[in-house]
C-alpha cells in the first residue's frame, strides 16, 4: 500500500502508492505515522493517484504524547504505517472527568472525540455554518453530552444561551431527567407557559454606558445629558426634604433666567408655565400659594400680565423665587442605595434640560429632546417592562436570582428574545452580558464561578457598531479580550461570520466549522484565522449536515467530526410544506 517516500517538499511528503486504484480511495484524511527509530511523525493523506499519495505532516510523538508541529521532517527511509489505536486515541481523548463527548470520528469509525473540558470551555469558541448546517442542534448536543457526562456532576455550572428565535426551550427542558441535580430556566420576553419568567433587568443597575445603548445616543454631546439625568434620579430616588428642595432649586434657577433674560413678557409667561407644566413639586406649581403682604396669590396668578404688559406680582414671584435658591444643593452627594424607575428617569430628564447650561443651549436641547422621544418610545412600548423598579438590586443578588429557579440551582438559563425587535435585543445582550462580566470581574476569587454566553445568530449583536466612539469601548470586544482570565467566556454561533466584529474572532481560540457555501464567509474565515490551513477550508465544503470541522486550542489536529442528533431536539427544522399545503391533513386538523 505504502511504497518508499519518493520527495519531501516543505511540509508535505510524496510517496508511492502501491495499491493502485484499487483500495486506496477510502485512505483519504487517513492519518499516517512516519515511523524511524526514535521518531514518530504523525501525517495525514490529503491527494491519492494511481501511482503516488500526497500526505501533510501534523505532528509528532514524543514517547506517549502528542506535540502539534514538526521541526524535524521524517527521514527518506521511514516506514510508513496506519495510526494505531494507542496513537489515535491519544489525539481524539476518551471520555472521563475533565473530558466530555463532542461527537463521532467522521474518518475513524466508533472512535468519539472527547476534548478536555478545560480545553475547550475555559476559551471563547465559534460555531459558523449556513442556514440548516447543524448549528442549533450541533451546541444543544455539546451542552446535552456535557450535563450527561456520568464520570462527572458539572452542578456549579453556569450557561447562558441567549436565544433568537425561541429554538432552545424543547432541547433543554428536560435536563432534569439526566439528574435530578439540575435544572433549567426559560427567560423570555414573552413568557406563555407556567414555568416561564419574565426577562427583568433593575435600572439602578444601569451605568451611563447603559443609557446610552439603550436611548441610541450617537454622540458625546449627549453623555453629559444622560450623566446628569443619572444623578438627579438617584438623588431624587430619595424623595427626602433636601432632595425636594434641591427640585426646587432647579426650578427656580430656571424661572428665575427666564425672568431676567430679554423676551417679551407674554413669551416669558409661556416659558413659565411650560416648566411648571412639566417640572413641577408642591412649592411650585399653578396652585401654590405664594403670600404677600396681608394677601396670597396663587403661582399662576402671579403671572397675570397687566396694562402696562409686566407682570402684576413680578415683585412677589421673584421673592418668592429667589428663597428657593441655594447653590450648596448642586454639591450634594449621590445616594449609594437608590432605585428608579424609567419613568422616574425621564422626570429627571426633565429637570436636566431646565437645568443652568442646558436650558438655553440649543444644540444641547435639540440632543436632549431626542434622547427623550426615544425613552418616550420605550416606556410606551413593551420594552420598557423589560427594565424594573423593585428596590435596590445589587449587582450579585440580581445575577444569583437569574440561576435560581424555585429556589435551586438552575445551570442552563435560557434568555429568549424572539419578541423584540434586533435594536432592543441588541442593547439587552450588551447590558446583560456586562453585568455578567462586571460580577465576574469583582469576585474575590479570580475566575471562581464561570460564566458561559452562548450567543445564538452572535451577527445580531457581534458588530462593528459605533459603540468605541461613543463611550470607548464594545462590550464583546473586552469580554473578548479579557473575559478568559475572569471566567467570562463566549460562544459565538452564527451563519455570517463576515459581519461579526474582527476583535471577536481573533480572540476565539476553538472553532467549530460546519458546512459553509457563500465565497465572503469562507475567504473572511480564510484571512481572519491564522490556525486554519487551506486543507480545513476544503474539508467544510463537502460536509454532510451534522458534520463539523472542529479544530483550535481543544484539538490536536483538526477533525472531521459527526455530531449525533439531539435528544430533544431544538426547534430549527424546516418548515414541513407538504403536510400543510395538503387539504385532507387541513380538513382533519380542523
Amino acid at each position: 500500500m505504502f511504497g518508499k517516500i519518493k520527495y519531501i517538499s516543505e511540509n508535505i511528503a510524496i510517496i508511492e502508492n502501491l495499491g493502485g486504484n484499487t483500495g486506496t480511495s477510502d485512505l483519504m484524511n487517513v492519518n499516517v505515522i512516519f515511523e524511524a527509530p526514535d521518531q514518530r511523525i504523525l501525517g495525514e493523506i490529503t491527494e491519492i493517484n494511481s501511482s503516488e499519495m500526497k500526505i501533510r505532516f501534523l505532528g509528532e510523538y514524543l514517547d506517549k504524547r502528542y506535540v502539534n508541529g514538526v521541526i524535524r521532517k521524517p527521514l527518506l527511509s521511514s516506514k510508513i504505517r496506519i495510526i494505531n489505536s494507542e496513537e489515535l486515541m491519544e489525539l481524539v481523548g476518551t471520555q472521563s472527568n475533565k473530558a466530555f463527548t463532542l461527537g463521532e470520528s467522521a474518518i475513524y469509525k466508533k472512535y468519539h472525540i472527547c476534548p478536555n473540558i478545560n480545553d475547550f470551555f475555559s476559551n471563547h469558541l465559534a460555531i459558523f455554518g449556513n442556514s440548516g448546517s447543524g448549528k442549533s442542534c450541533g451546541i444543544a448536543r455539546i451542552i446535552q453530552n456535557v450535563f450527561s457526562n456520568p464520570n462527572m456532576l458539572s452542578y456549579n455550572a453556569n450557561v447562558f444561551v441567549f436565544d433568537a428565535y425561541g429554538e432552545y426551550k424543547n432541547a433543554f427542558g428536560s435536563v432534569n431527567k439526566i439528574n435530578s441535580s439540575y435544572n433549567y430556566k426559560f427567560i423570555t420576553t414573552n413568557p406563555i407557559d407556567q414555568d416561564d419568567f419574565l426577562l427583568q433587568i433593575p435600572v439602578n443597575l444601569l451605568n451611563l454606558d447603559d443609557f446610552a445603548l439603550l436611548l441610541q445616543a450617537t454622540n458625546h454631546s449627549q453623555l453629559p445629558i444622560l450623566e446628569r439625568t443619572i444623578r438627579l434620579a438617584k438623588i431624587f430616588s430619595q424623595n427626602s426634604t433636601e432632595s425636594i428642595k434641591y427640585k426646587n432649586h432647579l426650578i427656580a434657577k430656571a424661572l428665575l433666567a427666564i425672568l431676567f433674560s430679554n423676551q417679551t413678557t407674554a413669551r416669558k409667561k409661556n416659558e413659565v408655565f411650560q416648566i411648571i407644566e412639566v417640572c413641577h413639586t408642591n412649592e411650585f406649581n399653578f396652585d401654590s400659594q405664594i403670600a404677600g403682604l396681608g394677601y396670597t396669590r396663587t403661582f399662576s396668578e402671579c403671572f397675570e400680565i397687566d396694562s402696562n404688559g409686566n407682570f402684576g406680582e413680578s415683585v412677589l414671584i421673584t421673592d418668592y423665587i429667589l428663597k428657593h435658591i441655594e447653590d450648596s444643593y448642586e454639591e450634594m452627594a449621590e445616594p449609594t442605595e437608590y432605585t428608579y424607575s424609567l419613568l422616574d428617569f425621564a422626570k429627571a430628564l426633565e429637570f436636566t434640560m431646565i437645568s443652568e447650561g442646558f436650558q438655553n443651549n440649543t444644540n444641547m436641547f435639540n440632543d436632549a429632546m431626542i434622547l427623550k422621544v426615544r425613552l418616550s418610545t420605550i416606556l410606551n412600548t413593551k420594552v420598557g417592562k423589560y427594565f424594573t423598579n423593585n428596590g435596590f438590586v445589587a449587582l450579585d443578588k440580581y445575577v444569583s436570582s437569574l440561576v435560581v429557579k424555585n429556589n435551586t440551582k438552575a445551570q442552563i438559563i435560557n434568555i429568549n428574545l424572539e419578541d423584540i425587535d434586533d435594536t432592543y435585543a441588541k442593547v439587552i445582550v450588551k447590558i446583560m452580558s456586562r453585568l455578567f462580566f462586571e460580577f465576574c470581574k469583582n469576585l474575590p476569587q479570580r475566575a471562581s464561578i464561570p460564566f458561559h454566553i452562548f450567543l445564538e445568530e452572535a451577527h445580531r449583536y457581534i458588530q462593528h457598531d459605533n459603540d468605541t466612539y461613543l463611550i470607548g469601548y464594545n462590550i464583546f470586544d473586552r469580554i473578548a479580550k479579557e473575559g478568559r482570565k475572569y471566567g467570562t467566556l463566549l460562544g459565538i454561533i452564527s451563519q455570517r461570520p463576515v459581519e461579526i466584529s474582527d476583535t471577536v474572532i481573533s480572540q476565539v481560540s476553538n472553532f467549530l466549522i460546519f458546512k459553509m457555501t457563500h465565497p465572503k464567509d469562507i475567504k473572511y474565515i480564510e484571512e481572519m484565522l491564522p490556525n486554519i490551513s487551506s486543507d480545513v477550508i476544503e474539508k467544510q465544503k463537502s460536509l454532510q449536515p451534522g458534520s463539523c470541522v472542529g479544530f483550535g486550542s481543544a484539538f490536536k489536529i483538526p477533525m472531521i467530526i459527526r455530531m449525533e442528533l439531539p435528544n430533544p431536539l431544538p426547534y430549527s427544522s424546516n418548515c414541513d410544506v407538504s403536510t400543510r399545503w395538503n387539504v385532507q391533513n387541513q380538513g382533519q386538523n380542523s
